[in-house]
């Protein structure tokens, strides 16, 4: 469970977030959405620690994160799972080498040990025998699924997915989206993915916040989403082109 209380968050004279309240429950996955500028990654960030909020309180399973120093934040850091919007792969590096570096920062495992957790992440994102390749030479979903077998390298109970479909082919993005559906009921994960993307939000939308202007305008499933009768989250929504046209078996 991941408990955010009262969180602020401004740059300079910004105000990004205004006071958000919300809980993120285990074997679910949390969408947070709105539009650009709502204060949506930045949220997100400061959930991880990334950001520090100005004001209010990240609890992680009771513990409150917002109130540790950094050494006393690591063994939250190593229950983490992060997916980054570019995948933020080492370039230089070999996928098994990517996949590797938290293990060898967070972990005593054996070398022998660690490789084989790699493989086991390689077969769990469908790219057995990948190990040798570098980022280049993958393409962009590829990319996707070599950061979400890194971000479960140490089996982790909170996963964040930063806008996981962006830049993906829509049979790619439900690809992943479906990815990260098996992994959260697997490991039951606290899942909380940032996306603007619709169709993940009907496919795989446990539990949505949509911010607006920094604040919680709007909380509920991807059931309830569609029959609201918010102003500005319908804007939102069926803006899509896949919305707009779906609105009319709702």
């Amino acid at each position: 469970m991941i408990t955010v209380e009262n969180i602020h968050k401004s740059f300079g004279d910004n105000q990004v977030l205004n006071g958000i309240d919300a809980s993120f429950e285990p074997g679910k996955i949390s969408l947070i959405i709105g539009g650009s500028g709502s204060g949506k990654s930045t949220l997100l960030k400061c959930m991880v620690g990334l950001h520090e909020p100005d004001e209010g309180r990240v609890f992680f399973d009771g513990d409150d994160f917002t109130g540790l120093d950094f050494d006393n934040r690591i063994p939250i850091r190593k229950e983490i799972g992060m997916l980054f919007q570019n995948s933020a792969l080492f370039d230089s590096m070999t996928v098994e080498q990517n996949i590797l570096f938290p293990l060898e920062m967070f972990t005593e495992m054996s070398m022998s040990e660690k490789k084989d957790r790699v493989n086991f992440c390689l077969e769990r994102v469908n790219l057995a025998g990948t190990n040798r390749l570098f980022p280049a030479e993958l393409s962009g979903g590829m990319k996707k699924r070599v950061g979400i077998a890194r971000a479960i390298s140490m089996s982790p109970k909170y996963l964040f997915c930063d806008e996981p479909n962006s830049g993906l082919d829509p049979e790619t993005a439900i690809l992943i989206d479906e990815l990260i559906q098996e992994l959260t009921h697997e490991y039951q994960c606290t899942t909380v993915v940032v996306t603007h993307d619709m169709s993940s939000v009907m496919g795989i939308g446990d539990y949505i916040i949509f911010l607006f202007k920094g604040q919680k305008w709007w909380e509920g499933s991807n059931k309830e989403i569609a029959h609201s009768d918010v102003k500005e989250l319908n804007n939102f929504v069926f803006a899509s082109p896949f919305m707009a046209q779906a609105r009319k078996f709702f």
